[in-house]
Formats: structure tokens, sequence, C-alpha cells
């Protein structure tokens, strides 16, 4: 039986999260703050050696073990080299959209744990001055971060801790309308993560738990492709919450969740994806079944890994995705849903 759902929560903890910088493999604080929401909420939390975190949630049989997946890790960029001049060149961490990233504010976290403020520009960045503003590519070879602090050399960035390697964190640009839409980048996957802590919490409001024992990994590298590769042990079926797509011949919308029958790994199991089906036709899910054609998952990372365990993909429907993303509350509340009616039949 589904209960009340509290969107404020699910806005609540997308806040939190994109307040937290966490490209892949700088998680940290990140699966920190998810791990200190899953204790409030009465949970088992660890974190892996890898960094993962993994909520265990008591069910009311032991025939079964299942597990849960989403990712923290966002997109990101990383100190390639520093010039002569004080500039700093950057290589992407997973697929940002480069074009999208001309003239937006970051974060340069150095490993003594100092952090400084900068900006992301082509490398003609005036009309007043270059030619070619508008037609030199976006990308890692003519763009650069400015950094906000006195700098004239390569001597004077280093001076400053700043060194190859340092992680640089874009800013999310978080939006919640008061229609419900939420615009934010790095919706892929912290929307997600929120409405797996929504559903937590709404299953703990009503005095229900999972059906069956479930582990939650909240992984760290999904977005370089193996966050999940370690994931699957002692399960017999794992779900991955992730980004729904939105755009060409498919059918989903900002409105929807998302259920994918197939991306770029190949299909995902039959009868998963049936049970999912009828989850959302027998309780008037607004939901779209579709192929995801450029797309991977942590659940095919854990395949290709060799894992011996059954899995499936669900999402809000987020569009634009590794670039201005934006989805609505319509697709969050759709996606707590699915996710209680699989814990709680399957």
């Amino acid at each position: 039986m589904l209960t009340q759902i509290d969107k404020n929560y699910v806005f609540e903890v997308i806040e939190g999260l994109m307040s937290i910088d966490s490209p892949s493999g700088y998680c940290r604080k990140a699966i920190e703050y998810i791990g200190g929401i899953a204790t409030e909420l009465g949970h088992d939390f660890k974190i892996t050696n890898k960094g993962c975190g993994v909520i265990t949630v008591q069910g009311s049989e032991e025939s079964k073990r299942v597990g849960l997946a989403a990712h923290v890790d966002t997109l990101g960029l990383m100190v390639r080299s520093i010039g002569g001049d004080g500039s700093i060149s950057f290589t992407r961490i997973g697929g940002p959209i480069l074009p999208t990233l001309d003239g937006e504010y970051c974060r340069i976290y150095t490993r003594e744990g100092k952090v400084y403020t900068g900006t992301i520009l082509s490398r003609s960045p005036s009309v007043h001055v270059f030619a070619d503003n508008s037609t030199r590519p976006r990308d890692e070879g003519n763009m650069y971060i400015r950094l906000d602090e006195v700098v004239k050399s390569a001597a004077d960035v280093k001076k400053l801790g700043i060194c190859v390697g340092d992680i640089i964190a874009y800013d999310p640009k978080t939006v919640i309308t008061e229609n419900g839409f939420v615009k934010s980048r790095f919706l892929d996957d912290k929307a997600s993560v929120a409405c797996i802590l929504a559903a937590l919490k709404a299953m703990k409001d009503a005095g229900q738990k999972p059906r069956f024992d479930t582990e939650i990994f909240i992984t760290v590298y999904e977005e370089v492709g193996h966050g999940g590769a370690p994931m699957g042990e002692g399960l017999d079926e794992m779900l991955a919450v992730d980004m729904g797509c939105i755009g060409l011949d498919l059918s989903c919308t900002e409105y929807d969740v998302s259920i994918c029958a197939k991306d770029g790994g190949g299909p995902y199991d039959y009868e998963m994806v049936s049970r999912l089906k009828n989850y959302a036709d027998e309780n008037s899910l607004s939901y779209a079944l579709d192929i995801y054609p450029f797309y991977g998952s942590d659940v095919g990372a854990m395949l290709r890994a060799g894992h011996d365990v059954r899995g499936a993909l669900i999402g809000p429907g987020i569009h634009a995705s590794h670039g201005m993303e934006r989805t609505h509350i319509d697709a969050l509340i759709q996606t707590v849903k699915l996710i209680m009616l699989y814990l709680e039949a399957n």
C-alpha cells in the first residue's frame, strides 16, 4: 500500500546533496551526509573500502535479498596543468558537455584542504578582443580556469598549493520553482538518491518495511563507469535508480518515472522489467517504458563484473542530461512510489 510522500523532504535532501561538491572519486562528505540521514531513519550504514555507502534495511522475510543502487558522484573537472601565465588547464571527470560550462563558476580543492574559486572560460573570452570569440571550440584544449587570486605565473599558482590532480567542481545552480520544477546540474543522480531516502522515510513514517532484506548502495564512481562493479554479492536482484532520458523518440517526460528495457549495455532482466511495469500499471503511476541509446548504469557495471544477479533500471525523467538539467516533483514522486512498490511487493 502506498503511503503519503513528503515532497518537501525530497526537495530538502536534493538541496542538501547539491550543497556538497562530489565529482567522481571525491564523495566522502556527500556519503557521510547520506549516512547521517540513513542513521536517523534507523538503518545501519557503512562505507566500503572503495568509498561507497551501504544502507542495510531489514525486511520481513529472509528467503531473498535484494538491492537498490544510486550514485552520488557527479561530473567534474581536474587540474591537468598550470600555464606560464597562471591559467589552469583541465581534464574532464565523466562526460560534461563542455560548451555549457563556458562562464560557469567553480571551486578548486587542493590536497591540503584549501578551496579556491574561479571561472571556466574559453581562451577567446571577450567579444571586444578576439575575432573568434563565438567560433572557437569549447573543448579541453581551448578552455581554462581563471583563478580568483593574484597570480601571474605558474609559480604563483603552485605557491597557493594548487597542483596537477586537484579536483575542480562547478556550480550546480540549484533552483526549485513554486510550481514544482527542480533545475540543477547533477540531478543525475542526486535526485534519485533523494527519491530512495524519501521512500525509506515514507515507509518508516507508515510503520512499513521491505518484504525482503535490502542493501542500498550509494556509489561514487558511476560517472566514470565502474561505480557498481563490486555490487551484487549475496543478492538475488538489483534495481538501479538513475535518471530517465528525454528526447528523440523516447516517451519519457519530466513528469514520469522511466522504466528502462535496454541501454547501451544491452537489455535488462525481462522478468524484473515486466514486474516493474505491472506495479506501475496496477497503481496508475505515470511512467514510460523506454530504451536509453547512449547510457550505462551501476547495474550494467555490476553485470560486466560477473555477478549472477538480476538487474533493472528506473528513474525520474530528467531533461538535458549532463547539461543544465531539469525535472519536476511529479517525476520524483512517481519514482518514490515505484521504489516503495518494488520494496514492498517484490
